[in-house]
């Protein structure tokens, strides 16, 4: 008797990929828990998300999910999400030659004296932009492509 099945799994091997999802939901409570937990329950990684409401007359919002998988994984993601009832429109943003990719990081930095000056040229090399100045601290705001 052979030990191969015609359904043995297949040993092709894909590449993790990491992605971007949109998914625009209609506008009302427990609608974020439900495609969080669509994630957790079968065990998907969310890397980032980012809601905001986007028409205030239809009650419409835009949930943005980084996440990471194999192209079948991400392809099971985006179709779990589609049967969604809130959802009405989900699209993949990464690849989409429309789209703009940028990360975005917030740093608090505290100095005093002669520090603050350093900091602030520091900031200046690096085209980090002060959002918020005190008297013992700086928040600066630092954009770049992936």
């Amino acid at each position: 008797m052979s030990s191969t099945s015609v359904y043995a799994p297949s040993t092709k091997v894909e590449e993790v990929e990491t992605r971007t999802i949109a998914c625009i939901v209609d506008n009302e409570p427990g609608v974020l828990a439900r495609v969080v937990g669509l994630f957790a329950s079968r065990g998907y990684n969310i890397e980032c998300l980012t809601v905001a409401e986007t028409d205030e007359k239809k009650h419409r919002s835009r949930i943005t999910i980084v996440t990471s998988g194999t192209p079948s994984i991400l392809e099971q993601i985006e179709l779990q999400l589609q049967r969604l009832v809130p959802v009405r429109r989900v699209a993949f943003v990464t690849g989409n030659p429309f789209a703009i990719e940028r990360e975005l990081a917030l740093f608090k930095v505290v100095a005093k004296g002669d520090k603050r000056l350093e900091a602030m040229r520091l900031a200046d090399i690096f085209r980090a932009r002060a959002i918020d100045v005190s008297a013992t601290s700086f928040i600066f705001e630092l954009t770049g492509a992936r």
